[in-house]
């Protein structure tokens, strides 16, 4: 049977509280309108590395040439027009002949993309695929959405073998209900009335998936150990509950107060959190929202044990955080106000070589080096000669991905002159576990946080941006381990 056989997470190391948000702004008061605190990605980061590290968590352990797609869900794509999947694919350095799609449009694309993943492998056109839903939204200054949108990513590998999570079913239902959209000259998106999006739109939305579902598998409310849904205020979540039939205890915690709205990555989220508590044979329900609703039907077995504490999911990653107190660095973060970088961020670097980030596609984008086979020395970036002076062998080499390999800090230094949107710039030597060295930039590190000896992994982040090419330019920096 068809069905979830891995999962994974991936929350921001930031969050703010939302009364500094009210602070900075003064309209929203989150005592009336949402309590709590916000994932709030780096400013390095996007919808593609947030989705990269969701799926790395995803397929821990697990051998990367049995994937035979990805399926990428998001409202934020970096690129209108370059598969944003086939970034992904090529980050997690997978075979080329795979399947690769964006699913966009809708906050329900996440689920969609799932159902076309099932529906790709019961086919039998593929055995194993990767679905990732990530978002990075931008609320406009002083609106409801920039208090309440949150940042995340969620990430399933769906395949027949070792299933912690078989697929039952599914019920979706489509409305061209206009709650939100966006067009391509906006930056914010458009909301219309709360109420209106409240009272006519998820509120029986949502219900009317759920009963759907019901219905067409013959369920009761105590047929269901946990059900999972988007909502936009706290107070309809439980309502939405308590109209379904479900007790208090059967409807998975909304997050909203930890990692806020996060789009297309919010029902994804919330499954992931569902599956994290599950008990072999808990029939799982997530419904997900956004010009309708898919509403599907998984049921634990026996191997939901197998995984338990082995992925950092959504306990792991709500964990670890650090808080943002100052708004106006937050703004920054989003590209909200222009920060002058100065003159020593005018750099020459020629960002738009398109053939020669080809040429070095795997090395840039998934971070492979090179292994001597004669003696077993690893090293990046790949060469013909081995390093290791007691062998220097030539043309004996292979592949071999640093991206999920640990290390550790052999030097570091800390840069206070050179720009960057969040001071100060700091590099480390990294001696990676099982061999190899090289310098990397640090991220999610703050002024003195970094140690000699230090563990640290390592993570697909945005370098840089060419607004006049309109090109994202993407590279691994290191990132301290903080389990």
């Amino acid at each position: 049977m068809v069905g979830i056989t891995s999962y994974g997470a991936y929350i921001p190391w930031y969050r703010i509280d939302r009364k500094v948000i009210y602070s900075a702004m003064g309209w929203l008061n989150p005592a009336t309108f949402m309590a709590g605190e916000k994932a709030v990605a780096n400013y390095d980061e996007d919808s593609i590395t947030m989705a990269v590290a969701a799926s790395m968590d995803c397929l821990s352990g697990i051998d990367r040439n049995t994937i035979d797609g990805v399926y990428f869900a998001s409202v934020t794509f970096p690129y209108k027009e370059r598969q944003n999947a086939g970034i992904i694919a090529t980050a997690l350095d997978l075979r080329p002949d795979i399947k690769t799609a964006d699913f966009a449009g809708s906050t329900k694309s996440g689920t969609t993309a799932l159902l076309a993943a099932y529906d790709a492998i019961k086919a039998g056109s593929a055995k194993n695929i990767l679905v990732c839903a990530s978002e990075c939204r931008v609320g406009k200054p002083g609106s409801p959405q920039e208090e309440a949108y949150g940042d995340a990513a969620a990430a399933f590998l769906l395949g027949e073998d070792d299933v912690i999570a078989n697929f039952q079913g599914s019920h979706s239902i489509s409305y061209d209900f206009v709650d939100r959209w966006m067009a391509d000259f906006d930056k914010f998106d458009r909301p219309t009335e709360d109420r209106w999006v409240r009272d006519e739109g998820y509120n029986k939305f949502i219900p009317e998936a759920f009963t759907g579902l019901a219905k067409k598998y013959n369920l009761n409310p105590g047929d269901i150990a946990k059900a999972s849904y988007p909502c936009l205020y706290v107070r309809d979540h439980a309502t939405i509950g308590k109209r379904l039939g479900f007790d208090p205890n059967q409807v998975q915690e909304h997050l909203l107060g930890t990692i806020g709205d996060s789009g297309t990555a919010y029902p994804l989220i919330l499954l992931v959190a569902a599956l994290e508590d599950a008990k072999p044979k808990d029939n799982l329900i997530v419904a997900s929202w956004g010009n309708g609703s898919d509403a599907l039907l998984f049921q634990a077995t026996e191997k939901i044990s197998d995984i338990e504490g082995k992925r950092k999911g959504v306990k792991k990653n709500l964990a670890s955080k650090n808080m943002l107190t100052n708004y106006t660095k937050y703004a920054s973060f989003r590209n909200v106000i222009s920060v002058d970088m100065g003159t020593r961020a005018e750099t020459g670097i020629p960002w738009d070589q398109k053939p020669l980030s080809w040429r070095h596609r795997k090395e840039i984008l998934g971070l492979v080096g090179s292994r001597c086979k004669k003696c077993g020395t690893p090293q990046f970036p790949a060469q013909r000669v081995c390093a290791n002076p007691n062998c220097k062998a030539i043309d004996e080499m292979e592949p071999y991905s640093f991206s999920d390999k640990k290390g550790h800090v052999f030097t570091y230094t800390e840069d206070h002159l050179g720009f960057t949107p969040s001071p100060p710039a700091i590099y480390g030597m990294i001696d990676f576990d099982g061999g190899g060295r090289n310098e990397f930039e640090v991220t999610y590190c703050e002024p003195g946080g970094l140690k000699v000896g230090m563990p640290v992994e390592m993570r697909l982040r945005r370098k840089f941006i060419d607004e006049r090419r309109g090109t994202y330019f993407y590279f691994w920096k290191a990132v301290p381990i903080r389990e």
